[in-house]
This record gives structure tokens, C-alpha cells and sequence, in this order.
């Protein structure tokens, strides 16, 4: 059987429409999946736990147990946080916390030498009081950043009201 130039056109586009349509029906049965929230991993996240007894300092317990808890609670409390953000804003979060995990970056930036980990704690808060106060606008709104949302998410929980003597809102306004 010899086919035409014709008929190879025309099995060609029946193939194009059967195709498109499948892709169609697949797209209508399998929607696509919501964009992913952030999620801070690995070396991203060790500059949080790095970062959250250097703002936090004499709030948090002494240590043991009772520390290790307060930290755990603390950077859930600010993955909470960040997710509650609008995804744009995640994504500069995401960045800034991946720029901190790079190793030059964090040699350069942060002044860390080894990893966050081991990152001694008078050297991540000489790091965030040189951001306070830096010239470029960019590491101090950075600062701000890490400031607002480490601080911010440990005192929007009623538990650690007591650390500052806040004995929480009036009750005439919660009526």
C-alpha cells in the first residue's frame, strides 16, 4: 500500500488532535499542584537555628532540655510564619536563606568560617549587629528581616508572654 502525500497530512493531524486531546483530558483529571511553600533544608535551616539563640539570647532557657525545646518550638514557629507569607515574599526568604548557606557567601557575608553548626555564637551576633548597622541598605533590610520574623513569631505565642511581663490582651477587648 502506497501512501499519498494526502493521506500522510491527514494521519498526521488526526494524530495532533488525538494527542492534544489526550493531553486535555490528562490536564482536566491531574491538575496541576499549587506552587510549594518554602522549605528551608539542610544548610538553610542550620542558619536559622544559628541565627534564633543570637536574636532570642536570654529569653531562651539556659540549657538541656528545656533550650533544645524552646529552639525546636521557635524554628517551627518561624517555618509557620514564613509560610504564611505570600509566596513572593517566600521565595526572597528562600534566597536570603540560601545565600547564608553557601560557603562563600557565608565566609564573606557572615563572617562564618566553618558551618553554621559549628558557628560560634559571639560570631553570629558580631555577624547580625554588623548587618544592623551596615551601609548597604540591602544587608540592613535583610537584618530586619531576620529580626521581624524570628522575633516576631516568638512572641505570637501566648507562652512566651511571661518572659516580658506581657500578661496578654485586655479581656474587655477579647469580648
Amino acid at each position: 500500500m502506497q501512501t499519498r502525500r494526502r493521506s500522510f497530512l491527514k494521519i498526521g493531524a488526526a494524530g495532533a488532535i488525538t494527542l492534544a486531546a489526550g493531553g486535555a483530558l490528562y490536564r482536566l483529571a491531574n491538575p496541576p499542584a499549587l506552587p510549594h511553600p518554602l522549605a528551608l533544608q539542610g544548610e538553610a535551616q542550620a542558619v536559622l537555628r544559628a541565627v534564633i539563640p543570637a536574636m532570642l539570647g536570654s529569653v531562651l532557657p539556659a540549657d538541656g532540655a528545656p533550650r533544645q525545646a524552646a529552639l525546636a518550638a521557635a524554628t517551627g514557629r518561624v517555618l509557620t510564619t514564613i509560610h504564611g507569607l505570600p509566596l513572593a515574599t517566600q521565595k526572597e526568604v528562600q534566597d536570603l536563606f540560601g545565600l547564608l548557606a553557601l560557603g562563600p557567601a557565608r565566609r564573606l557575608l557572615a563572617g562564618v568560617a566553618g558551618g553554621w553548626e559549628h558557628a560560634d555564637p559571639q560570631q553570629v551576633d558580631a555577624f547580625l549587629q554588623s548587618w544592623r548597622t551596615h551601609s548597604l541598605a540591602m544587608l540592613r533590610v535583610a537584618y530586619g528581616a531576620l529580626h521581624d520574623l524570628i522575633i516576631g513569631a516568638w512572641y505570637a505565642d501566648p507562652s512566651t508572654w511571661s518572659a516580658i511581663g506581657y500578661p496578654g490582651p485586655l479581656k474587655e477587648l477579647l469580648a
